[in-house]
């Protein structure tokens, strides 16, 4: 039996497009808990993504360097390389100083999100989060948005 396509008029390819554009925005998710990866990855790839993990920023470096994300999810604690050193590293090297970093932190508190600031992230979510502030965090910084550089407080 054939597929019935049907279209709104004026609407042609736009979701087609939309997807394209998610399929080739790559995501980032660094954090050793492997609930947080898992979870951020099965919902960013359902939406249509390209996700990427890594446990810790030693690991995450490497990645970053052969996948170059569009934005990346960095998790404030994790160990041999923290959050914010791994945030500060990627912020100081010419290559990746404008790539969006939102940090990610099961602590809400202004210090948490001022140190962030001042390595360089660009947004601060707590953790655990939801679909929807995940995704409303990505359209901050996807389709070429020029709402690069947000206030810490979005979600």
């Amino acid at each position: 039996m054939g597929n019935i396509e049907i279209q709104v008029a004026g609407q042609e390819g736009k979701s087609a497009d939309a997807s394209n554009q998610r399929a080739s925005f790559k995501i980032m998710v660094i954090d050793d808990s492997k609930t947080i990866r898992s979870t951020a990855e099965s919902l960013l790839e359902k939406e249509g993504y390209q996700v990427y993990s890594a446990t810790d920023g030693f690991e995450a470096l490497s990645l970053i360097a052969d996948y170059k994300p569009d934005l990346i999810f960095l998790d404030v604690m994790m160990p041999r390389l923290d959050g914010y050193q791994t945030c500060a590293l990627l912020k100081h090297h010419q290559v990746f100083r404008y790539t969006p970093i939102v940090m990610l932190s099961s602590k809400d508190g202004l210090f948490d999100r001022a140190r962030g600031r001042v390595v360089g992230s660009d947004n601060y979510m707590t953790k655990p989060f939801t679909k929807n502030e995940l995704l409303k965090v990505i359209s901050l910084y996807e389709y070429g948005n020029p709402k690069h550089k947000q206030e810490p407080d979005m979600c």
